[in-house]
């Protein structure tokens, strides 16, 4: 028999299948990790398919060493999934493999736990009556059958422990023991389905895809576990993505009192010994329910039911480092196999989604109501350039200041929203809040301090730095960002005896230090809580009557055709976080450009309306849905080297450009706005192209720059950054 190997190398030279021939004394099956010899070195190699055959000559093969795992590590349906995921985003088996299972498993730095377990023996129980400790032990275990040494020890005494032992009335065994990561236990809270739930509940069945748009508020969560229930009543499994680290202590709660130890979790948060037996429970079948981040989409479950991806527009859901991949299309792959509905879910679907839904691809289904039935939160805008025209030129505008102050004489709670994205910022007049956009893209131009330049991320132009604004003449052009630190300072002084938390990755990067942020906030009133998109979503706190976000503009300017629909979808996110309980919300957005038609939409939470707009805009524009863009990102330590080769390749494009000249909206060829990471130099070329053959050119392209490139290159479809 032989087995066709990866190496587990991410190299590009050997990424291709390796024979071996599997001896007698081996049973290897698809999905094991193996120890092969590669070379003059012993290395790792997972086993993708065993055959009778080989295709090479047999007297020149090498015998696999030995095996890794009893078991094997990867699944059949987690190799046909590295199969799609090749073909789709153009990567390195041995990169997708090494998605499948936990990082510290395949370095071998993490081990099962095992902790010792005492029970009573056959032999004869003589114990003197003073030794209590030693009889309180006995009849604890003639109740409870067995006991933990930890336990045993800690409760009656290590001394009487290890007396027992030594007479022989106590065995000792191993017994493993799982690894869990900490969550809030709170009690399932029964909760009565309206007609709009119990309706969405009906119509989500059966092998498609369902956009459930909801407003925030709306019962989305509680659909969601009823349609979990339904399927592990039918014996099937499930995966739940939520798309930041932060909600999923809250989630992971709910989840806990309604499903119990059926629900495991995993997310980059968790410690190497956790995120180890949450995977194996999941892979054990003892977890059915696997919720997390971006990478529970990989988890290990067979027989799978239902996968609903929440908040489904974030951004996160796209991989941007190395492997590049979009978790919206392995879910669909993972469900197509499964046979199962993938349910998308969000108050603010993206323009993608939703113009699927729109031509029938997506089966919509709305819950357009809060459900306790409550009035969604008033925004109020506030023009922030009238502030510094009679004398406010601080952070925080006097309405603010005003309805903080209100909240906190009545000891409720507050939140505070900055969105800072990026490592550079636009250029803003401060008079009359223009902002420089690229003449040829209509997106912003980003303030590059480096090179003291403006630049434009989709077409490479380059302008002068504004000293003076082109629209009104004034001098006071301002950029950079308001950050969360310069905010909780600002707080402290205006408001010294109130409680202001901070939530932001610099926070955030210890382990459950989420929880606890959250946490705090939930138990302390008045209190204020000052924080980036991790506070936008998710969160129910219904104490929380005031939403401020300090300047909505951040995200309208980013230099991204999307820009305004995040905005949007940041505001109507963020204002759902007030009013949840009894009393109705309040929102008070800061804003340069009150009368930038976002707004409008926003404070009518009017998405069919925005949706419409931007519609239009990128139908006209020609911008995705209705085109597909492809970046293609260069990366090598060596700049002469990677400057030839996109060179070289851009060069063969064009050529491919001539034989499709109808197809491109757009080609060139440029340096990466981030021009060197981890010491990488980055170039990029960018296409826009017709829907129409934009699969056969992606595919020419990767072919080409395939047969070219030594090293790895990373494709990127519609990128939600282009940095």
């Amino acid at each position: 028999m032989f087995a066709k190997v990866i190496i587990d190398q991410d190299a590009k030279a050997i990424d291709k299948v390796f024979e071996y021939i599997i001896p007698d004394n081996l049973a290897v099956v698809p999905g094991m990790r193996v120890y092969v010899g590669f070379g003059s070195r012993t290395v790792q190699g997972f086993v993708i398919e065993v055959s009778e055959k080989c295709d090479f000559d047999e007297s020149k093969l090498k015998k696999i060493i030995s095996i890794i795992d009893e078991q094997p590590a990867i699944k059949k349906e987690m190799l046909e999934v590295m199969k799609f995921m090749v073909k789709k985003f153009h990567l390195k088996q041995a990169s997708i493999l090494r998605l499948f299972i936990p990082a510290e498993m395949r370095e071998g730095k993490v081990k099962e736990l095992f902790e010792k377990i005492y029970s009573l023996s056959n032999k004869e129980i003589n114990i003197v009556k003073n030794a209590k400790q030693q009889l309180a032990i006995v009849d604890f275990l003639k109740e409870h059958g067995e006991g933990s040494s930890v336990y045993l020890n800690g409760t009656f005494g290590n001394g009487a422990v290890r007396a027992l032992l030594e007479k022989g009335v106590l065995i000792e065994t191993q017994k493993e023991k799982f690894r869990k990561p900490l969550s809030e236990i709170k009690d399932d809270k029964k909760v009565n389905l309206n007609k709009l739930q119990e309706s969405a509940i009906e119509k989500i069945a059966g092998n498609r895809t369902y956009l459930l748009h909801g407003v925030t508020g709306s019962g989305k969560t509680e659909v969601y576990m009823n349609l979990i229930s339904r399927e592990l009543k039918n014996n099937k499994t499930a995966i739940l993505l939520v798309p930041e680290i932060s909600l999923t202590p809250q989630i992971l709660a709910n989840f806990k009192a309604r499903f119990g130890e059926e629900v495991a979790i995993l997310h980059s948060g968790l410690s190497a010994g956790e995120r180890f037996d949450e995977w194996r429970r999941l892979y054990s079948g003892e977890a059915k329910i696997a919720v997390g981040a971006r990478s529970a989409i990989f988890a290990p479950l067979e027989n799978l039911g239902i996968i609903i991806i929440d908040e489904e527009h974030e951004q996160s859901y796209i991989s941007e480092s190395n492997p590049r991949f979009n978790t919206h299309e392995v879910a669909k792959f993972r469900a197509n196999f499964n046979n199962c509905p993938l349910v998308l879910g969000s108050a603010t679907p993206s323009v993608d989604s939703y113009e699927k839904a729109k031509l029938g691809q997506f089966e919509l289904v709305e819950l357009p109501t809060r459900a306790n039935g409550k009035e969604m939160p008033q925004i109020q805008i506030v023009d922030m350039i009238n502030e510094i025209r009679s004398g406010n030129s601080g952070i925080f505008s006097n309405q603010l200041l005003a309805d903080l102050s209100n909240i906190i004489n009545n000891k409720k709670q507050a939140m505070l929203f900055i969105n800072r994205r990026g490592y550079s910022s636009f250029m803003r007049c401060r008079d009359c809040g223009y902002v420089a956009k690229c003449s040829g893209c209509d997106v912003s131009l980003v303030y590059h301090q480096e090179d003291n330049r403006l630049k434009c991320h989709y077409c490479g132009k380059q302008f002068k730095v504004l000293d003076r604004c082109p629209s009104c003449g004034s001098e006071h052009i301002k950029h950079g960002a308001v950050g969360t630190e310069q905010v909780v300072k600002k707080l402290n002084e205006i408001f010294p005896d109130v409680k202001v938390l901070r939530m932001d990755n610099d926070t955030t990067s210890k382990k459950n230090a989420h929880q606890r942020i959250l946490e705090e906030f939930r138990n302390t009133k008045p209190c204020i809580l000052v924080g980036t998109q991790m506070i936008a979503k998710g969160h129910d706190f219904e104490d929380v009557l005031l939403v401020g976000i300090i300047d909505a503009d951040q995200s309208l300017y980013q230099s991204d055709y999307r820009s305004t629909e995040r905005t949007f979808q940041l505001i109507t996110q963020v204002a759902g976080r007030a009013g949840r309980g009894e009393t109705q919300g309040k929102v008070v957005l800061q804003t340069y450009a009150p009368r930038h038609y976002v707004y409008k939409f926003v404070a009518n939470y009017d998405y069919k309306g925005f949706f419409k707009k931007e519609e239009n805009i990128r139908q006209t524009a020609v911008f995705p849905p209705f085109s597909r863009i492809v970046r293609i990102l260069f990366a090598d330590f060596d700049e002469e080297y990677v400057r030839q080769l996109v060179k070289m390749c851009y060069n063969e494009i064009v050529k491919l450009k001539e034989e499709f000249k109808d197809e491109f909206l757009y080609l060139d060829v440029m340096k990466s706005p981030i021009k060197r990471m981890q010491n990488k130099f980055r170039y990029q070329i960018l296409m826009r192209l017709k829907l129409s053959k934009a699969d056969e050119i992606e595919s020419k392209a990767f072919e080409i720059v395939d047969k070219l490139s030594k090293n790895s290159v990373f494709f990127e479809i519609n990128p939600s950054n282009m940095s």
